[in-house]
This record gives C-alpha cells, sequence and structure tokens, in this order.
C-alpha cells in the first residue's frame, strides 16, 4: 500500500512541530524548508491553505492515506456528537496508534509493520490489519513468538512510564487494555480538528 517513504524532518518543518516524535534534525532547524529557509518572505496563509494544511497534518501524523482519512471524515459525520472531535477519535482506536500510545513500537510507521508482520493480537485473535478500530474494553497484545523481538523490547525500554488514561499495560504478559475511547482533552496531538470539519463542510 502507498505510504509516505520520504524524509519526516521535512514534512515536521513544513508544518512547524515534530509531528513524528522526536526529531533532533528538527530542533536543529525547527523553520520551513525551501532554498531561502527563514529569509523567504511568506504572505499570510488564506483560510482554505489554514483548513487544508491542518488536514494534511493529521494525516501525516496518523499515517493515513486521503481516502482512509475521508471515509473515516464520513463515519464521524455520521456519528451523533462532535465532528472533528469523533474523527479524532477514530483516528487513536486505530490498532496502529494504540500498539504505538502503549509503547511496543518507537513510531507509528514501526506500529503499523508490526500489525502487517502479525505480532500483535487482539482478544488473543491474530489481527495483521493497522487500521482496525479497537472497541472499548479491547484486549491488544504481542503474540507469544514475538514477545522476545529487540525492537520491541527496545522500544518497551525507552517507554516513559506515564502510560495514557484511557490505556493500561501489563508489562510483564506484555498486554494492553484499550480502557476507552479517549476524551479530546485525553488525545496530545496539536491538531485543530475544527478546520478539518471546515474543509470537509465547503
Amino acid at each position: 500500500m502507498a505510504r509516505y517513504t520520504g524524509p519526516k524532518t521535512k514534512i515536521a518543518r513544513k508544518f512547524g512541530e515534530a509531528i513524528f516524535g522526536e526529531d533532533k534534525s528538527f530542533e536543529k532547524r525547527n523553520y520551513p524548508p525551501g532554498q531561502h529557509g527563514n529569509n523567504r518572505r511568506r504572505g499570510k496563509k488564506s483560510e482554505y491553505a489554514m483548513q487544508l494544511s491542518e488536514k494534511q497534518k493529521a494525516k501525516y501524523t496518523y499515517g493515513i492515506l486521503e481516502k482512509q482519512f475521508s471515509n473515516l471524515f464520513k463515519k464521524a459525520s455520521a456519528s451523533t456528537g462532535v465532528t472533528g472531535e469523533i474523527l479524532l477519535q477514530l483516528c487513536e482506536s486505530r490498532l496502529d496508534n494504540v500498539v504505538y500510545r502503549l509503547g511496543v513500537a518507537p513510531s507509528r510507521s514501526a506500529a503499523r509493520q508490526l500489525v502487517s508482520h502479525r505480532h500483535i493480537t487482539v482478544n488473543g485473535e491474530l489481527v495483521n490489519i493497522p487500521s482496525y478500530s479497537l472497541n472499548a474494553g479491547d484486549l491488544v497484545a504481542v503474540r507469544e513468538k514475538s514477545k522476545s523481538l529487540i525492537i520491541i523490547d527496545d522500544s518497551l525500554a525507552s517507554r516513559k512510564n506515564d502510560i495514557y488514561e484511557w490505556l493500561t499495560w501489563n508489562s510483564e504478559t506484555k498486554q494492553g487494555n484499550f480502557v476507552s475511547v479517549p476524551e479530546r482533552m485525553q488525545i496530545p496531538e496539536n491538531i485543530k480538528e475544527q478546520l478539518i470539519v471546515e474543509l470537509y463542510s465547503k
């Protein structure tokens, strides 16, 4: 499946924040990419440009392609509640994102690979679809045969102790629980979802 495989720091610089996680290259050059860097005159962005930029930021952050993202928006629109908030909740409920949030993988792209290569189970069943949508109470675990993988051990070793309120993790069994769908205030991503809603509503 098509995925963005180009330089991630360049994309992070475009949005002015390290959307792919810690990035030393971004810290050194945290200004927009381009030949003239900081010196280039940049006019005020139009309303449409701001909305489009926010949608692209969300897509790159979660590693979702246009059609998938559009389908998620349609699903969010059909649900009762605040569309923008539901959209982010759907993104957070993806299996690859939860594997990343649990600390099993160092990045969402690495989490997507772990899922695709059949290293992750949901409620005891092997699931190799990164976009699989989890429900509250689902158990996400590292497959028994995969528990000794170095990438997983290294990622868990460098994981910060603070786990998200909507997830629990058992380091002995290498199993996590998707306790509940997160509220908007619990989602740490700096995304202005209302701009995305406005863009799709045109």
